[in-house]
């Protein structure tokens, strides 16, 4: 008799985004490996082993005409700043360490007697394919000032950096989606584990019809769709109905998966259509997409955490590529971005400001900000003249704090 498998969270929705996930180049990591790398601290969010293999392989520095590797104590200091991080509130912490994940950390090291500062990076933002990606299921948390635990059903991991953190439902639940956000939000408390999500860049929540996507902190009401503006059913359904390897199998299915092998082995047999929970995951998980994301598109305003809806994506992108070309009469092309009233056209303007400053292309970019009311001004807290409307950025990489003068 074939098996048939029971109609939970596993079959519909994890096991499939585990199988997209590791042909997108996520390593699936069995809860042994898992507690391994973390170096059996449940409390702690980080994969250390894996973090620390990532600092040494992507930092050295130049120096005297010499490359050189940071010293053993200075990244364990660098580990360390982002383990201890001091929790004050969940966006505080975040904002800290999203900045400290953005710039990297000065460290000083004496080579042949000078003593000089140097920069040392947990990211590879520039080359995506530089960092490691892994994913594990049911990752355990160790509760706050509790000896319990909270296990997210998939978290996505960067360098050993928890960036990602997933719920999945079962779609013949009654409002399923609304009860993944309402999880992921209830874990994002304080009495819950906070220290899970002072790392967390993207959020999902998803069953194989439907998904939506926001940041940490992000209030329930703003979680949104993604959509693309190009059509990738073809590149998607070639990606999920690509069968895993013997080995990859073999570790997906160890454990408590072991049950459901006999059923994915023979739906390897006929082709998987497409769902929403597949599209969502390649648009927004696929490594090199999640680094950008992460880099360009994610503000924090006020004391919130904001990641671009996918028309401010796409509008971006667009303005970068037109902005970047040059014509033969050495000026720049100009345009318009059309927008509706609430579309959220200021967010916009900062995270192509950011955007711009990032890009390597354009040398001393200099952004004007220009406003024709004044309630508008004074809503949005511009202190603004008409004859200094200068948009200043202070950091070309740390341009979530944006001053207007």
């Amino acid at each position: 008799m074939p098996f048939l498998p029971s109609f939970l969270e596993d079959h519909i929705s994890q096991i499939p985004a585990l199988q997209l996930l590791q042909n997108l180049g996520y390593a699936y990591l069995r809860p042994q490996e898992v507690f391994l790398e973390r170096r059996g601290q449940p409390a702690d969010a980080l994969l250390e082993g894996i973090l620390e293999k990532q600092i040494r392989r992507l930092n050295r520095f130049n120096f005297k005409g010499r490359e050189h590797n940071f010293s053993d104590a200075n990244i364990q200091a660098a580990i360390q700043a982002l383990r201890d991080m001091p929790f004050d509130g969940l966006i505080p912490t975040n904002e800290r360490i999203y900045d400290l994940l953005s710039l990297g950390k000065s460290f000083e090291q004496t080579i042949d007697g000078d003593t000089k500062s140097f920069t040392l990076n947990y990211i590879d933002w520039k080359h995506p394919e530089n960092n490691v990606f892994h994913v594990a299921d049911e990752f355990e948390v160790k509760q706050s000032g509790s000896h319990q635990t909270r296990r997210p059903d998939l978290t996505l991991f960067v360098n050993g950096i928890p960036f990602v953190v997933i719920e999945c439902k079962r779609p013949d639940l009654k409002d399923s989606l609304d009860e993944a956000i309402s999880q992921s939000l209830r874990n994002q408390n304080s009495e819950y584990i906070p220290r899970l999500f002072i790392y967390s860049q993207l959020l999902l929540a998803m069953n194989k019809n439907e998904a939506k996507y926001a940041t940490t902190g992000t209030a329930k009401e703003f979680w949104s769709e993604w959509r693309e503006r190009a059509d990738i059913s073809g590149e998607v359904s070639r990606i999920i109905n690509r069968p895993l390897t013997e080995e990859r199998k073999d570790r997906l299915f160890a454990d408590r998966f072991a049950y459901a092998r006999k059923h994915f082995d023979e739906l390897e047999m006929e082709e998987r259509l497409v769902t929403e929970q597949d599209k969502t995951i390649y648009c927004l998980c696929r490594p090199e997409r999640l680094i950008e994301l992460a880099r360009r598109f994610i503000v924090f305003d006020s004391g919130e955490k904001k990641i671009a809806r996918y028309q401010q994506y796409f509008a971006v992108k667009k303005t970068l590529a037109k902005i970047s070309r040059v014509g033969a009469d050495g000026k720049r092309t100009g345009g318009v971005i059309w927008h509706t009233q609430g579309s959220g056209k200021s967010l916009t303007m900062v995270m192509l400001a950011k955007a711009i400053a990032l890009e390597e292309s354009i040398s001393d970019p200099r952004i004007v900000l220009v406003t024709d009311r004044y309630e508008l001004k004074e809503r949005r807290g511009i202190e603004l003249s008409y004859d200094d409307m200068d948009l200043i950025v202070e950091n070309s990489l740390n341009i979530a704090r944006v001053r207007y003068v």
